[in-house]
């Protein structure tokens, strides 16, 4: 049978890892930093992901082939740099392997924030304000709504910055420290200035799913109802599915723009302001909650694994009820002991929100033993990384 190697060991992978085994297709498991989706009763085998660049990458991609008998099986990565890098070396993995990304020319646009924004000007698609100082001296002068962010257009490197979601600035004087600070991380010209649009988690609208030349053979549309942090969450910890048809047909513009092919999340905030939802920022990889799709008949990462095996796709939900609900347990707890110190949150309403079909990020009844490891693998990964002198994300 034709099997997958998944790149990520985190619960991202993991929810890979389930979807595929469960129908018993045969699962490796690349690990990271990350190793919970490698404690799976589902994964067959595990390696570690070696560090030092694309060359050894590449390399280790083919040696894998060669030496274990893994050829034709799909590549599903679960981050930013390896579907980036999975991308750019398209040809040669192709020839050994079934590769889920699209080619480097359509995922560029997505993994470059600075060529994301390019694209909705070109669209006419609305999005915050958003600027690409090429140096310090452009922003002294730069007309800047406050609050803004900082962010990374691009992420080679895992650093104090790039593993942040944003560095926020209130004020010109923070905007200059902010980006002197994140010059010692990144390029100049690969740091973004972007107006913070008001408002938490919860004005945080995504469509993610599966397309084929642009067009979606299966989709939802959902909404981070909590975060953590609360006000700036780096990672959605509690997600349902909605309705909303201007993030979908917004969407749909820009996946058909690209003629994208894979699966893809794109992100969008309301802007209570002005009523419009605006483009933040497309993922075009699995996203953290993905395994919400199985509630609504929409397994993901199976079908992106019938997709890249050339099989019949002819029967698929399109789109997903509203009110199916996804859970990340160990990121929720903290955000309901900082919604609760807030007032913005109470026991009752907060235990109201998990009844109905709920999915666990982590915990599966028939998978139990990643969700007792979770918390030691953490605190083992704090651990490393403080002995390593690494930042914590």
């Amino acid at each position: 049978m034709i099997g997958a190697i998944v790149i990520g060991g985190d619960y991202r992978g993991l929810g890979v890892v389930r979807s595929l085994g469960r129908r018993g297709i045969p699962v490796w498991v690349l690990t990271d930093e990350h190793h919970v989706a490698a404690t799976s009763r589902y994964t067959r085998r595990h390696y570690a992901w070696p560090a030092g660049g694309a060359p050894r990458q590449i390399e280790f991609l083919l040696e894998l082939a060669r030496r274990h008998g893994v050829a034709g099986w799909a590549l599903i990565p679960t981050g930013d740099e390896t579907a980036a890098l999975l991308a750019q070396h398209r040809a040669c993995l192709a020839e050994h392997y079934r590769v889920t990304t699209p080619p480097w020319e359509t995922l560029r646009w997505a993994y470059d924030k600075r060529l994301t924004h390019q694209l909705a000007l070109e669209l006419a698609i609305a999005q915050p304000w958003t600027h690409n100082p090429l140096d310090r001296n452009e922003l002294v002068e730069l007309e800047c709504p406050f609050p803004a962010i900082l962010k990374p257009a691009v992420k080679p490197q895992l650093n104090r910055f790039t593993r942040a979601k944003a560095w926020q600035v209130d004020d010109r004087q923070a905007l200059l420290a902010g980006y002197d600070a994140a010059c010692a991380f990144a390029a100049p010209g690969d740091i973004i200035v972007q107006e913070l649009i008001p408002g938490g988690g919860e004005e945080q609208l995504s469509f993610a799913g599966l397309c084929r030349d642009g067009e979606p053979l299966a989709c939802l549309t959902a909404r981070r109802a909590r975060q953590y942090p609360i006000d700036f969450g780096r990672s959605s910890s509690f997600v349902e599915t909605i309705r909303q048809p201007e993030v979908e047909q917004t969407a749909i513009r820009i996946l058909r723009a690209l003629r994208y092919t894979g699966l893809i999340e794109v992100e969008f905030k309301l802007d209570r302001r002005d009523g419009r939802c605006k483009l933040l920022e497309l993922n075009p990889r699995v996203w953290g909650w993905h395994t919400l799709g199985r509630l609504a008949g929409l397994d993901f990462p199976y079908l992106l694994w019938r997709l890249a095996c050339g099989m019949s796709m002819n029967h698929i939900v399109s789109s997903a009820r509203p009110g199916l609900r996804w859970l990340h347990l160990r990121t929720d707890l903290p955000a309901l002991m900082q919604g609760l110190r807030r007032g913005v949150l109470s026991p009752s309403a907060y235990l109201a929100s998990l009844r109905g079909p709920l999915e666990f990020a982590i915990f599966a009844k028939d998978d139990p033993l990643p969700a007792m490891l979770d918390l030691p693998l953490l605190a083992y990964l704090g651990w490393r990384r403080r002995s390593l002198g690494i930042s914590q994300p």
